[in-house]
């Protein structure tokens, strides 16, 4: 039988906390897989290949980070505890020519420091997040890691099952929100599984997803902006309808009732509708029009 990561046990991540005097910080929503199943699905799902260069954002003690290092060119970590860093270095040893450690929040670790870490190394830009993500920023971390990283080509995520619904929503359901228009103008779901609270140390009170998002082909910047906050202001009052959401969120600018009247009407949008109902396509041709007629 394979074996993907010599961490993933219950007795092995046991062993290691009790060798570093270490327990997990609920503040951090610090789970440890302890199930080395599901780290061979994620490493299947990801797809790495030898030449990968993975960014892993709350490596931990390093359950994933063994599995990925003999799997990819390079591997950089991006841990805020610093009490974890003596055991995620301590089980890396191996592979120091290959690892690079970034003690931080990975919300305040911009594209310059992870291009100069790169750089440090010899390697080349992260082409791919791979990661049992922090619950309570897991949502951002993948978005703005898109959005900053244009290197990054795909993101293999350990989230919250109700994060990766947003992630994977379509037009008209529950989840489908500015969010989930946001994250799809970037990138979009290409596999997932499910992952029960048995799978970790201690078990979170919530259901698991392992999601993957592939980038799409990139729109101009100025076009991906104002789409974004198209999206920001079709959902800014959910359950109005578009024009009454667009008006609610424009309020304060010298944007009126008129500009949006006549954006609506070229776009052949009902005003009575709501934003959730817009598919990606719609709102970004909704943004179009809207450059068109606000300059």
């Amino acid at each position: 039988m394979t074996i993907h990561s010599k961490l993933a046990s219950p007795r092995a991540t046991k062993a290691v906390l009790e060798r570093w005097g270490l327990a997990t910080k609920k503040s951090l929503g610090q789970h440890f897989l302890i199930a080395d199943n599901i780290v061979g699905k994620i490493m299947t799902l990801a797809d790495l290949q030898q030449d990968d260069y993975v960014v892993e954002v709350g490596p931990g003690i390093g359950t994933l980070t063994v599995a990925l290092l003999p799997r990819v060119a390079g591997v950089i970590a991006i841990e805020k505890d610093a009490s974890l860093l003596p055991a995620l270095l301590g089980n890396v040893t191996e592979d120091v020519d290959t690892f690079k450690l970034i003690h931080g929040d990975a919300l305040d670790v911009d594209r310059e420091q992870i291009a100069a870490t790169s750089q440090s190394m010899c390697m080349g830009m992260p082409n791919k997040l791979v990661a049992n993500l922090p619950y309570a920023v897991a949502a951002t971390i993948v978005l703005e890691y898109f959005k900053q990283m244009s290197s990054l080509q795909s993101a293999t995520v350990m989230v919250q099952a109700e994060v990766a619904a947003r992630m994977s929503a379509a037009p008209g359901t529950k989840s489908y929100g500015a969010y989930t228009v946001k994250l799809q103008l970037l990138a979009q779901p290409s596999g997932s599984f499910s992952v029960s609270p048995a799978n970790f140390m201690p078990p979170p009170r919530v259901e698991s997803t392992v999601i993957r998002l592939d980038r799409k082909e990139q729109l101009p910047p100025e076009l991906l902006e104002v789409t974004f906050e198209i999206a920001q202001a079709a959902f800014f009052q959910r359950r109005k309808n578009i024009r009454n959401s667009l008006l609610a969120y424009f309020s304060t600018s010298e944007i009126g009732s008129d500009v949006i009247d006549e954006v609506l009407s070229i776009a052949d949008i009902p005003a009575q509708i709501r934003g959730e109902t817009l598919s990606i396509a719609e709102f970004i041709a909704l943004a179009r029009i809207w450059m068109d007629v606000t300059r």
